[in-house]
């Protein structure tokens, strides 16, 4: 970003500090908030709007994939208007799309204002990092990225908690009612403390071929992999004619972002190995970790009888240990190589999701949320080094584009994790059912002893149905928690193909 020479401005200090901080937070966290908000009031949101669960879930990936398409956006927009400009308009729009969807009467009408919101919320997690780090003195620059991380990690541990507890008190509109008064008030705030940190504007041309591009084969990937399971998958030509489109559009952006000269995605960044690696244990890593933020509400709220709001405080623990520790490790991350840092996180995350699949259906709520707990452990290990090794291996021209990119493969690992874990999660519970309902009471023993207990046989059987399909999802759910500990394992590993960073991220650097 070009800027009026940085001496001239003071950073913020005491009260204003505190502030403008709070403020800047206060938009990372509601954008992140929102992606997993609607995870736990899915099934009522479709309930009350006549749909199916499986697309109330375009809830969570229409907003994710419309905020992962507006974060490459955010440095053509800062220099056209002004970081400050763009970031509060984006921060009032996010608060008016968050009444509009509260507003809607229909699925598509939700959908398409989560879009809107999802264009509003993106630019808000790159320019809230951006200025958090300019309005801190240098020398504090290591708590403005602690300060960061720590929302970004608490963020969708606490969205399903509030959603449950919205949920259930009130009902699903004021989930996004709630954020509303939030965002104007700080954006207000931001417009009044941060004018002095305003960029100064370029006119200059964006690469509309390139963001056409993208969102073409982001888009049609993201429709496949919703509608997938209910269309068969490639035996429907829907699902045929998507693949194609996402695989023409993904080639054709390559060459055109490669070949352009001021792209819309500046890739030139994977060049650098130390990047690429990151990235790709970025991916892996928090896809991961955010299966596992969607499958275990859902879980609990429709195979465990618990209220949405219980569920949202079992999750929520992962998140208590990663507030304390993210400052610290971004002290300690600044000072040694980050590497080790990673690989203990990822795999600290990946030995509790491990542990987590020999749940059983008898598990009470200190089984299910003490691992958890201790989980979130791995989250500030992971996250905080891993953004320091990202941005520490490329040229400091580079840090604006490498960190909005780190944004928008952040975001849309998340979108395709929900998509793909939802499908997993329902194939393999059909595939265990029908192993398991074979293998069920072949003697008749149960049965006579419902039936002498005066139960009816229609009872009986749609009884022993749900006690199967419980059982079912519990495999499932363990299977798959396998499976996710695995992709841990891997991301972990993937680190070490990083080199050491050569230079400590001078954070100021990168914005």
């Amino acid at each position: 970003m070009s800027h009026s020479s940085d001496n001239d401005i003071k950073p913020l200090t005491g009260g204003a500090l505190f502030i403008g901080a709070l403020c800047l937070a206060m938009a990372n966290f509601l954008a992140i908030l929102d992606t997993t908000i609607a995870n736990v009031s899915v099934s009522s949101i479709a309930g009350s709007l006549g749909t199916s669960t499986s697309q109330g879930t375009y809830v969570i990936t229409s907003y994710a994939v419309a905020e992962a398409i507006s974060v490459p956006l955010t440095g053509w927009l800062s220099r056209r208007f002004g970081s400050i400009r763009v970031f509060v308009t984006c921060f009032v729009l996010f608060g008016v799309f968050s009444i509009l969807c509260g507003l809607a009467t229909s699925m598509t009408m939700l959908v398409a204002f989560r879009v809107f919101l999802g264009l509003a919320g993106g630019p808000l997690m790159p320019l809230s990092q951006t200025l958090m780090i300019r309005i801190f003195p240098k020398d504090k620059s290591h708590a403005a990225i602690g300060i960061w991380s720590m929302t970004t990690l608490v963020a969708p541990i606490m969205g399903p908690i509030l959603g449950g507890v919205l949920c259930d008190q009130f009902s699903w509109p004021y989930i996004f009612f709630v954020k509303t008064p939030f965002a104007i008030v700080a954006a207000i705030l931001c417009w009044k403390l941060l004018q002095q940190f305003e960029t100064k504007t370029v006119r200059s041309k964006i690469d509309k071929v390139g963001l056409a591009l993208l969102v073409i084969w982001v888009a049609a990937l993201q429709i496949m992999l919703d509608e997938g399971k209910d269309h068969d998958w490639f035996e429907s030509s829907r699902i045929v004619v998507l693949a194609v489109i996402a695989v023409i559009g993904f080639v054709a952006f390559l060459i055109w972002e490669l070949t352009e000269k001021d792209p819309v995605v500046d890739l030139k960044v994977f060049r650098h190995r130390g990047y690429t690696m990151s990235m790709m244990t970025l991916s892996l890593a928090f896809g991961a970790f955010f299966s596992i933020s969607v499958i275990t509400p859902l879980w609990l709220q429709i195979y465990m009888g618990y209220t949405a709001t219980i569920s949202g405080y079992a999750t929520a623990t992962m998140g208590i240990l990663a507030v304390f520790l993210a400052p610290i490790i971004a002290n300690l991350s600044s000072k040694f190589d980050p590497r080790p840092f990673v690989f203990v996180g990822v795999m600290w995350l990946g030995l509790w999701t491990f542990l987590r699949s020999f749940g059983s259906l008898d598990m009470t709520f200190e089984q299910v949320s003490y691992p958890l707990f201790l989980q979130g452990i791995g989250m500030p290990l992971f996250f905080v080094p891993l953004t320091a090794i990202a941005l520490g291996c490329v040229k400091p021209s580079e840090m604006e584009s490498a960190a909005g990119l780190m944004n928008f493969i952040r975001t849309l690992s998340g979108a395709f994790a929900t998509s793909m874990i939802n499908t997993s999660w329902e194939h393999q519970t059909r595939y265990v059912h029908a192993e398991l309902a074979g293998l069920t009471d072949r003697a008749g023993v149960a049965t006579q002893a419902m039936q002498s207990s005066g139960m009816e046989i229609g009872q009986i059987r749609s009884s022993m149905d749900w006690l199967l399909q419980k059982q079912s999802v519990m495999v499932a759910t363990n299977q798959l928690f396998m499976v996710i500990a695995v992709i841990f394992a891997v991301a972990a590993c993937i680190i070490w193909f990083a080199p050491k960073p050569q230079h400590a991220v001078d954070p100021g650097a990168a914005h």
